[in-house]
């Protein structure tokens, strides 16, 4: 039986240059010269054990962070432009967490005593210090401080955001818009930097089955300022990237006509498996990721190979990089991960 390790993986990528071209293609639903791969993010672990095998021996975070992923095999690098975020007392980080804490923001009061956040007050070392330590070939792709939807949910809870919308929609968008002026400047930051490639409109929109607000409500509250920061994407030559969980289906043409995101990742087989999406997505909005991160933690490295070769096939035609559903938790094991690492590594010679 194969073995799948992070020296194998290595082995592959220290010959084989990253190419940001490569994910741009696939954001522009085109075929890449190549089969390329997409992740959010990675656990420390895993991190650590492909940095060990390439015989990375820094000890600076950021120049680990970069390295990883060049020595994983991806064009990109994902990393924060800042500290920058929004404080509340409510999910605190872990295995799970309720979207029904109690928030920081539940009146017009504590929305006006809240101490809002100045991003610009917020150094972007890292983006400075990048554009000498980013590997050659490379570009950054910048996530936020999670999404305008998500941080709102922190700032007030699930439940006492719901009743705001029957009781008090002028403070609901007040909370929106305080969240999202901030968002917007933060991104039009990063998008200064020529070394930055993409930007990750990363903000959880959906459970299972329905969106967590009514697409009106979506309209109204989360897709203007969403908007924004996708221009400010677009008119610095970036591509801008959605990854949101959640069931979509009732605003993907929003997503793709009025948002005009370049890519959406994370997907579930539970909602949609990635090979449904890519059939009636495929031309009009790439498609990043989406072997499910259970399939992932449950099945055997030999099967992921499989899947993730069939993918491959299947979205031959462009528009698609091999990934997780969401991202690398620690659970999932690591010949896992580097099973699906190695089904677009070893494909590169005959693509």
């Amino acid at each position: 039986m194969r073995l799948f390790t992070a020296e194998s993986v290595v082995e592959i990528t220290k010959e084989r240059k990253p190419d940001f071209i490569q994910i741009e293609q696939v954001l522009s639903c085109k075929r890449p010269d190549r089969p390329t791969l997409f992740e959010f993010y990675a656990n420390d672990r895993v991190e650590q054990e492909i940095l060990t095998a390439a015989g990375v021996h820094s000890i600076d975070p950021l120049e680990r962070k970069l390295l990883f992923f060049r020595y994983a095999g991806y064009d990109y690098a994902n990393i924060n432009a800042s500290d920058f975020t929004f404080h509340s007392n409510i999910r605190a980080k872990g295995e799970s967490a309720s979207y029904n804490s109690q928030g920081v923001i539940t009146d017009r009061r504590s929305f006006e005593i809240y101490q809002w956040p100045d991003p610009e007050k917020y150094p972007l070392t890292a983006l400075e210090r990048s554009k000498e330590l980013l590997p050659d070939g490379m570009k950054l792709m910048v996530c936020g401080p999670n999404g305008l939807l998500e941080n709102v949910i922190d700032l007030c809870g699930y439940e006492t955001l719901c009743y705001m919308l029957y009781d008090d929609r002028g403070l609901v968008k007040d909370i929106f818009d305080a969240v999202g002026a901030r968002l917007l400047v933060y991104y039009q930051m990063a998008a200064d930097y020529e070394h930055v490639g993409i930007l990750m409109d990363n903000d959880d929109w959906g459970f299972n089955t329905q969106t967590m607000l009514s697409t009106n409500d979506m309209q109204e509250f989360v897709f203007p300022w969403h908007r924004k920061i996708i221009e400010a994407a677009h008119v610095n030559n970036k591509k801008a990237v959605l990854h949101s969980c959640g069931q979509a289906a009732s605003i993907y043409e929003y997503i793709i006509s009025d948002l005009k995101l370049d890519g959406k990742h994370s997907f579930e087989d539970t909602i949609e498996p990635v090979e449904t999406a890519y059939e009636h997505l495929k031309g009009r909005i790439a498609v990043l990721g989406g072997i499910d991160v259970d399939f992932m933690s449950r099945k055997l490295p030999g099967e992921i190979y499989a899947r993730a070769r069939k993918i491959l096939n299947l979205t031959k035609q462009g528009g698609y990089a091999l990934g997780t559903g969401n991202s690398i938790p620690e659970y999932v094991p690591d010949e896992n991960y580097y099973a699906l690492l190695h089904a677009a590594l070893d494909y590169s010679s005959i693509y």
